[in-house]
């Protein structure tokens, strides 16, 4: 189940890097998840603090037309290296994976979404004149939240979600693509 926990984080650090970064912060600080050491500082309140107020930034910034292509460069970095940050502090000390072995899976899972989302952004961003970023942008947080939750609540139900997701996107992009 850690090992799925893990896993599942990686994928909305994609989309966010610091809300799967927040959401096993508080599940340390409250003792709903075991990290492993020396991660578990995730959960001292100055590193909850600092995380908190980098999501605001993310928030804000993923939000406004052309600022979000310019905070997806940045991020290309930053959202793979959270990926690999939380699959190996969430994989608690139980499993026998290579903690390496995690972080590497981690990058690529986030690293694969941020991709994603990167390429498909500038697309929205045309085609709505900038309307469609703010939209966009809040199905992909709270996206990032229930896929956050669902890694921490029920790891199990993680592999469905991921695949649910995966239909649900592949549906809409080939109604656009019919449209066309």
């Amino acid at each position: 189940m850690e090992l799925l926990t893990a896993l599942g984080l990686s994928v909305p650090a994609g989309l966010n890097a610091y809300i799967p970064l927040l959401a096993v912060a508080l599940a340390q600080r409250f003792n709903w998840l075991t990290l492993r050491e020396p991660f578990d500082l995730l959960g001292s309140w100055w590193v909850i603090g600092v995380i908190a107020a980098l999501l605001i930034i993310e928030l804000l910034a993923d939000k406004i037309p052309a600022v979000d292509s310019v905070n997806d460069a940045i991020q290309t970095v930053v959202r793979p290296a959270a990926g690999g940050l939380v699959a190996v502090a969430a994989s608690g000390n139980t499993t026998g994976v290579s903690p390496w072995l995690l972080v590497v899976a981690g990058v690529i899972l986030a690293g694969g979404v941020h991709a994603a989302k990167a390429t498909a952004r500038p697309a929205v961003n045309v085609t709505t004149a900038g309307m469609g970023a703010p939209v966009v942008s809040a199905v992909e947080d709270v996206g990032a939240v229930i896929l956050s939750a669902v890694a921490i609540a029920a790891p199990y139900l993680v592999v469905l979600t991921v695949v649910l997701l995966g239909i649900v996107i592949w549906r809409i992009w080939r109604r656009r693509s019919v449209r066309r």
